[in-house]
């Protein structure tokens, strides 16, 4: 294969989609997203917290005091849209999952790291 049909068939890779959590095993409490990437997201989260620059400050402050050993990313859910939709059909799916979660799991104060 050449590098062109490799590049043509790295292109033709659908990134999969949907909801995850970054869950502390000490305490329970959770951090709830959306991605575009589901595959990618955790790589990012863990840069982060690592070079101590979450958005979340009070799991930023969780993750230096536990360990990063102390906390497991999971996939809540998954989302197939057709091949024929766009990135704003993606993101509207993804949001609309992700308002689910929320609000099933309500990530907040005791129970998790999502500010309201």
């Amino acid at each position: 294969m050449n590098k062109k049909e490799l590049k043509e068939q790295y292109k033709a890779i659908k990134p999969r989609i949907g909801v995850f959590q970054i869950r502390n095993t000490a305490n329970g409490k959770v951090f709830v997203e959306g991605s575009t990437n589901l595959d990618k997201i955790w790589n990012r989260h863990r840069a982060q917290l690592n070079f101590g620059d979450h958005p979340s400050a009070t799991l930023q402050q969780e993750w230096k005091t536990f360990g990063e050993n102390s906390f497991v990313f999971e996939i809540l859910g998954e989302i197939t849209l057709p091949d024929e939709a766009t990135s704003i059909d993606t993101r509207k799916e993804m949001k609309l999952l992700e308002s689910m979660f929320i609000e099933e799991l309500q990530p907040f104060g005791d129970k998790g790291y999502n500010r309201k």
